[in-house]
């Protein structure tokens, strides 16, 4: 996955007269010490006539020394170079253990080397304030505490493009909070070797590309390749080597930093040095920086005119396969991981954690946004993994094709992280009003109820010494299941439910039918568990029903040819309004040419309502056609 750029730099002094040069230094040629690989470099100089001998300084640095014989008239320096642009870990290196910890000291065999960069200068008041309040007492990760260092620099330096020439002091850039790179550089320079860390002035090529993609937590960066002559500072740690840190981004150097030259102080890391006679000078400079080769990477697979064939290729399958009545299905698991913390137990191994259902709210809710604004939010349950007491959640997003609502109160949907702290009798109240507006009785709404004879074997099966809502089960599920319970009393109702099923009459129409629920108990005992009350519904303690008479529900041919969905209907509106007429509370429905069967009734299934994690929530009943959910739905969103 290359990235080859291709650096031009023109340095060009034009003089009024033809002058005398004397020894020119250039030092634009990228040092040994570059992690950025450079395919290629050359370096022109104009006019010709001079002799040029490559060297290296005493910090290993590459020198051209030029010599013109003979007075000129100009002066034209221009590189090339190709580099590869390949991302590098800045930490990538493992320090040496009596280095992993600030402060420390260099052995007696390093620090005479170290010297030059370790050679303070005298800072003013300010400075040594800043320093002060930086210096460790206690130890602290090294690593860490450069890093700290840079940044709060950063934070604490304003950047400025400053065309004078020369450095300003340290006390001086910290006094007007502003500097170019060259003044931070050197600041930092001077606050390291005051804390006794060995640290050098880095003078480079700063190349910086457009991002592939967009940051999602911190600026995306430049909006247009660009290059220009950069500034920063290198900190020598025994196993780390130098380490590059970058005053002006607050970041460590990286592969957009290629240093020419590194030195204890500036003056001998400048890029052209040398003397001039005496003349007018006309001086410009122009960078540019080309990208010449791309292969293709995880963040920018395809070139822009490669997603443009693509598409193009997209939209002519398309119609060929709607042409010829050919319907896909695409299915997949995208994977999202939290990049507030990526390596927390819930993104890695754990099936949820503290902030993994906010987060999934957020993403469905924006989904919802972009994709379905009068889309339908679904909360329930999702995969039931083996060994997991209970079977995971799972947020869904409904709409329909053409474009009609499925839900347009949006505002009447819960938030997730409020408690609303719902009773049973809202519940119950919010039922009533659905069985009303679906013209069924409210009298078939029943409470439901833990099963009590469970728990309180459970209660007695608990050691002597600890009672139900404080106890110390082994399984943390099973100990707040249990807690939960008693502490709400068994007496009291969990939920309510209303008996519910889409009943095919002998007119021809279809309507909504309940029927009372009726157990030998007299009560509805849910079955015991975590799971939402319209999962836990006691099925096998209803009346018993003959398989031939019993309504099951069979889902219809999902291959079957469909017609539009229907428009939701204004027929119930009058239930809203508190007005009586046909089909009204009043007059409930009268099922004809079907009879009841048995003492409870024919319907098996049922529409819930829990308090349940500080909301109200809805379980829908299993349905045979989707206009019966879509019904539903309407019923839900008019109550």
């Amino acid at each position: 996955m290359s990235l080859h750029v291709a650096l031009n730099h023109k340095t060009l002094y034009d003089y009024d007269r033809s002058v005398a040069l004397g020894p020119q230094v250039v030092r634009l040629r990228p040092a040994p010490h570059s992690r950025t690989p450079v395919l290629s470099y050359a370096l022109k100089i104009e006019p010709e006539g001079y002799f040029l001998n490559w060297q290296q300084d005493p910090h290993s640095n590459y020198l051209a020394r030029i010599v013109y014989p003979d007075p000129v008239e100009r002066f034209h320096i221009e590189v090339d170079l190709v580099a590869d642009m390949v991302v590098f870990n800045p930490f990538d290196f493992f320090l040496e253990p009596e280095f992993e910890q600030f402060p420390f000291a260099y052995e007696a065999d390093v620090k005479p080397d170290l010297e030059p960069y370790l050679q303070t200068e005298v800072v003013g008041p300010r400075v040594k304030e800043w320093i002060a309040a930086a210096r460790q007492r206690t130890a602290v990760p090294t690593v860490d505490y450069l890093v700290d260092l840079n940044r709060r620099l950063q934070a604490d330096v304003g950047y400025v493009i400053r065309m004078e020439p020369g450095i300003q002091s340290p006390e001086q850039t910290l006094t007007l909070r502003s500097g170019s790179c060259r003044d931070s550089a050197w600041l930092l320079v001077q606050i390291l070797r005051h804390l006794g860390i060995a640290s050098r002035f880095a003078s480079g090529y700063l190349i910086q590309l457009t991002p592939d993609v967009e940051s999602l937590d911190g600026p995306s960066g430049t909006d247009k390749d660009f290059t220009d002559l950069h500034a920063w500072c290198e900190a020598y740690v025994p196993g780390a080597g130098w380490i590059g840190l970058d005053p002006t981004s607050g970041l460590l150097a990286g592969e957009g930093h290629i240093p020419l030259a590194c030195a204890p102080h500036p003056t001998s890391a400048a890029p052209i040095t040398g003397m001039v006679g005496e003349c007018e000078t006309a001086f410009r400079h122009e960078m540019r920086v080309t990208r010449i080769l791309e292969t293709p990477r995880v963040t920018k697979p395809y070139s822009d005119g490669q997603w443009q064939a693509i598409d193009e290729f997209g939209h002519e399958l398309d119609k060929e396969l709607a042409a010829n009545d050919v319907r896909l299905t695409i299915g997949g698991e995208p994977t999202f991981v939290g990049i507030d913390d990526p390596d927390a137990a819930e993104w890695n191994t754990a099936a949820t954690g503290p902030t993994k259902r906010a987060r999934a709210v957020d993403l469905i809710q924006r989904l919802k946004k972009r994709h379905a604004p009068d889309g339908l939010l679904h909360f329930g349950q999702g995969k039931w993994y083996p060994g997991e007491q209970l079977p995971r959640w799972a947020f869904s997003l409904y709409w329909r094709r053409d474009g009609k609502p499925f839900w347009s109160q949006h505002d009447r949907v819960a938030q997730e992280t409020e408690d609303y702290a719902p009773t049973v009798e809202q519940a119950h109240s919010l039922l009533a009003g659905i069985a009303m507006r679906l013209e069924a009785s409210p009298d078939a709404i029943t409470d439901v109820y833990e099963d009590p004879w469970h728990f309180i074997d459970q209660e007695r099966k608990l050691p002597e010494n600890l009672d139900a809502a404080t106890n110390e089960l082994d399984d943390p599920m099973e100990r707040d299941r249990m807690a939960r319970v008693f502490e709400r009393g068994l007496g009291k109702p969990v939920g309510c439910l209303l008996p519910l099923q889409r009943w095919n009459a002998a007119d021809k129409t279809r309507r909504w039918r309940s029927e009372p629920w009726s157990t030998r108990s007299g009560k509805l005992f849910l079955l015991p568990g975590d799971s939402p009350v319209g999962f836990r519904l006691p099925l096998p303690s209803l009346p018993h029903i003959a398989p031939l008479e019993y309504p099951y529900i069979i889902s219809s041919d999902p291959t079957a040819e469909r017609g539009e969905l229907p428009v939701p209907e204004a027929r119930h509106q009058p239930f809203l309004r508190g007005q009586a007429g046909e089909g009204s509370a009043e007059s409930p429905q009268t099922i004809v040419g079907q009879a009841p069967v048995g003492d409870g009734g024919a319907v098996r299934a049922a529409l819930a309502v829990e308090p349940r994690n500080g909301r109200l929530c809805i379980f829908m009943p299993p349905v045979t056609e989707l206009e019966d959910y879509l019904d539903l739905v309407a019923a839900i969103e008019d109550v």
